[in-house]
């Protein structure tokens, strides 16, 4: 997929995002991200996740999912987030299943959360993008997004989780857009409809 397709596919959640310096950020991303985000199944056991996200480009239509279902719970009149915040919920949802696969190209990686944040960490050139505030903010989101599911499936009594807890207000956003937009009670979503309120 060209850049410009990449770039393209996403226009919508990118113009949510107001600030050109974090929308530069999430697009800069988006064109360093694997090629396989833009084709793998958002479930690759097809266990979970609601239909619309498996197959094809399903991670790619769950991350549309998770943006829009963030974008209508900070739109709320009774949720109090400023401007910036509501960009880092924005930019942390649309990247946080970046690296689903980590560094290969198939099945899901249980540390996914943190070998993305750790991606954009690493990244010389996005590091000089956005202030170390945000983008440790953005970081932080990313890796907290799986939430209660940070431990190894073998790990019965949970002792052990392998991914740092949702603990801030912008963190616990982003893992229930994510939790949201992975229910399978939803039998489909439309794609066309209008661009909310923002």
């Amino acid at each position: 997929m060209s850049p410009e397709e990449r770039l393209e596919l996403f226009k919508t959640e990118l113009d949510y995002i107001k600030d050109s310096k974090i929308r530069n950020f999430a697009e800069k991303t988006l064109l360093l991200l694997p090629e396989y985000f833009f084709q793998v199944p958002a479930s690759t056991s097809g266990r979970f996740h609601p239909k619309f996200s498996l197959g094809d480009g399903g991670l790619v239509r769950h991350t549309k999912v998770a943006v829009r279902i963030a974008v209508d719970i900070i739109s709320l009149e009774m949720m109090k987030y400023s401007d910036l915040e509501k960009d880092i919920i924005i930019v942390s949802t649309l990247l946080h299943d970046g690296k689903k696969c980590g560094d290969g190209t198939s099945g899901t990686v249980l540390l996914h959360p943190t070998i993305m944040a750790d991606f954009i960490g690493n990244n010389p050139e996005l590091n000089t993008l956005i202030d170390k505030e945000i983008l440790d903010k953005i970081k932080d989101c990313i890796s907290t997004h799986m939430g209660e599911w940070r431990y190894d499936y073998k790990d019965k009594y949970k002792k052990n989780p392998l991914l740092p807890k949702p603990n801030s207000k912008l963190q616990n956003i982003v893992h229930l857009s994510d939790y949201l937009a992975s229910r399978r009670y939803f039998a489909e979503f439309d794609f066309e409809i209008a661009v909310p309120r923002r």
